[in-house]
């Protein structure tokens, strides 16, 4: 299990599953010759695209952010669509932590779209049940009222079962939200019109998690934003907001998609200067 410890805060990646999906649509307009570069693609050009929630411990609080994609959610041919080969191993990491899922406090949701929501359910005797019952599950206003009311493109990733269970446990705000001290999310918009990132400042350091601003190490680029974005415009000025500015000021840039990085931290002139590398 990966680590990053800040002052006296200690930062876990837990397994929760692995999905493949085309590179293409990953990497919107940019060629495949420019991002294959950077990022490995397998034959039938899919990418590896992890589903590992982010713990946070702060020693008052268990913070989550993600939920991973859970078990048993997934129809067969859901299963082969998504390219799922691994389901989650959440439960069994947070107990080599000595944690159990109802140790969880808070769960940032920096949006909603299944392969970041549908670990917070399970089904018990045929019901679905919300998997952390002792959790403070915080997202957009924007994002949890496109999540109950579709569109005609959201609706294929906006499922009913995933929000029902947890309908009690969710808080949400509208343009930013500290949800503990040092740690605040941001409405950002882009890839979704709900969509956040979260920004950690403790022990002197800064730590940004962009979400799906930034899924992958290889999208440290501006312009490089997804085929999945729904507003792609938005995506770019929020990334150029946070992205760049981080960068300049050396901050820690957090994955919850990524197959190589946990966290990276770039100098000031782009180059890797430290990083979190995912255990093989």
């Amino acid at each position: 299990m990966e680590q990053l410890q800040v002052a006296d805060w200690a930062i876990s990646w837990l397994r929760g599953g692995v999905t493949y999906l085309d590179g293409g649509a990953m990497f919107g307009v940019v060629p495949r010759p420019l991002w294959s570069k950077k990022y490995e693609v397998n034959d039938k050009n899919q990418i590896e695209l992890r589903t590992d929630p982010i713990l946070i411990q702060t020693g008052e609080k268990n913070i989550l952010i993600e939920s991973g994609i859970g078990n048993n959610r997934f129809s067969e041919k859901q299963l082969r669509n998504y390219g799922i080969t691994e389901e989650s191993f959440l439960e069994e990491d947070l107990k080599k932590l000595g944690l159990t899922v109802d140790d969880i406090d808070i769960i940032l949701m920096t949006h909603l779209h299944f392969d970041h929501v549908s670990g917070l359910a399970k089904e018990v005797d045929g019901k679905l049940e919300p998997v952390f019952k002792n959790a403070i599950i915080y997202t957009t206003e924007i994002e949890w009222n496109e999540m109950r009311n579709p569109n005609i493109r959201s609706k294929n990733t906006y499922w009913e079962q995933n929000w029902k269970p947890i309908y009690d446990q969710v808080k949400t705000f509208t343009s930013e939200k500290e949800i503990v001290p040092g740690i605040t999310m941001y409405h950002t918009g882009g890839h979704s019109d709900g969509h956040a990132i979260i920004k950690i400042e403790h022990g002197g350091q800064t730590l940004l998690h962009l979400a799906d601003l930034m899924p992958t190490h290889a999208h440290n680029h501006v312009l490089w934003v997804l085929a999945y974005d729904d507003y792609p415009m938005t995506s770019i000025s929020q990334k150029e907001k946070w992205l760049m500015p981080g960068i300049e000021k050396e901050n820690w840039f957090l994955f919850y998609h990524d197959a190589k990085y946990r966290a990276i931290k770039w100098s000031q002139t782009g180059e890797l200067k430290d990083c979190v590398k995912r255990e093989r």
